[in-house]
């Protein structure tokens, strides 16, 4: 193994730094939880087992022309950095589709003020989109899902893209990540809006009894009304709500290897040297 990676230094730093790009940005290993040396440690790991297939990727010739650690190969250290970021930030745009989600209807639940440290978006997250990112979490594991960013996501990028990709195929990129962030909010509407509109029906309902009957306080019985059928809408749901994720989750690695096909097409019609 170290007489390998030894033999093909340059190549291998290059394969690593993809590598641990990704980690470093994709939800629940990019937690603060993970220690570094874990994060190290399995970044070097999979650019072992990538090694083979990563030496004949274009920029391997590209070590050769311009010589290992010079100003062109530190530009090709930056190149590959950013792949890893842009492939696991796409991750984290699914993830967080399902975070806003909870976002749009905890303050109609009366949970607004309840915000709290979300260790795996490492940001303020009221208590509903924490939970449903936990459970899209759990999904993601059930359904195999680093196993498939590993397969579809890393072994097939070095198949098909190098760093200078971004430069022949940057629309192809600004597209993607586009398309990623309108799927975000178009995914959590449609998770939230059959709670936000019947919440929206049980708010007006308790206008129209205030109105009838002012005698009634509702400003101490409709917050606990709201939070029950908020919950017992949520219990309803909360299948259809799994089988959606997963569905994101298998459509979201599909539209990644799509994208690595069609930038392996145009790179095969540009001539790089």
């Amino acid at each position: 193994m170290l007489t390998q990676i030894a033999a093909n230094a340059s190549v291998f730093l290059l394969v690593a730094v993809r590598c641990f790009a990704l980690v470093m940005t994709l939800p629940l290993l990019s937690m603060r939880s993970v220690s570094r040396i874990s994060k190290v440690a399995l970044a070097g790991y999979m650019a072992f087992l990538v090694l083979p297939t990563a030496s004949s990727a274009a920029w391997g010739s590209a070590v050769g022309v311009y010589g290992a650690f010079s100003l062109e190969y530190l530009c090709l250290l930056m190149g590959e950095a950013l792949i890893g970021i842009i492939t696991g930030f796409y991750i984290t745009i699914i993830f967080s589709a399902f975070s806003s989600a909870g976002q749009f209807f905890t303050f109609q639940m009366g949970f607004g003020a309840s915000e709290v440290y979300d260790s795996l978006s490492q940001i303020e997250n009221p208590l509903m989109g924490q939970y449903l990112n936990l459970i899209a979490m759990l999904l993601f594991l059930q359904v195999e899902g680093f196993q498939q960013i590993f397969l579809g996501g890393v072994l097939r990028s070095f198949q098909t893209l190098n760093s200078y990709s971004l430069i022949y195929a940057q629309d192809l990129f600004y597209q993607f990540l586009l398309t990623g962030l309108t799927d975000l909010f178009f995914d959590a509407l449609m998770i939230a809006l059959p709670l936000m509109a019947t919440l929206l029906l049980v708010a007006v309902c308790m206008g129209i009894l205030s109105k009838a009957a002012p005698q009634m306080n509702l400003l101490s019985e409709g917050l606990p009304i709201t939070i029950l059928v908020a919950f017992f809408l949520l219990t309803l749901l909360l299948p259809t709500m799994c089988d959606f994720f997963i569905r994101s989750f298998m459509i979201a690695f599909t539209k990644i290897e799509q994208l690595f096909a069609e930038i392996g097409t145009v790179l095969k019609t540009v001539p790089l040297f």
